[in-house]
């Protein structure tokens, strides 16, 4: 009695999720297949979260020197704390940095400036 109450088909069969035969007879698709289907996809490895663009060694030099003058402004107080951030900046090799942080997007870098820095400020 209800059965068309609410039925956005209608009068049209609704076809089920397994297949049919040339026969009309229905089938349903074997899981393993389907899984195996699955399992063969090649899909890449690594994700990049956002699309963004891996940075340059002169874009790595220039963050570093802008998020050292951040911290030194930060810090304009506590002499030992600019000094040592001084010492940082003369001793940044942009090269070693670059190949101990490959593929390297700007959050990446900000977490491991965060890191290194720590204990600079502290």
């Amino acid at each position: 009695m209800f059965n068309n109450v609410n039925n956005p088909f209608g009068n049209r069969a609704v076809s089920s999720s397994t297949s049919s035969d040339s026969q009309g007879r229905r089938q349903k698709e074997d899981p393993k297949e389907e899984l195996k289907k699955y399992i063969e996809e090649e899909e890449p490895d690594e994700v990049l979260i956002g699309g963004l663009p891996i940075l340059t060694e002169e874009e790595v030099l220039a963050m570093t020197k802008q998020y050292i003058a951040k911290l030194k402004s930060e810090h304009e107080d506590n002499e030992k704390v600019k000094k040592n951030l001084d010492k940082y900046l003369d001793n940044f090799d942009v090269k070693k940095f670059m190949k101990k942080n490959p593929n390297m997007t700007s959050p990446d870098f900000y977490m491991v400036m965060f890191n290194e820095t720590e204990g600079l400020v502290k």
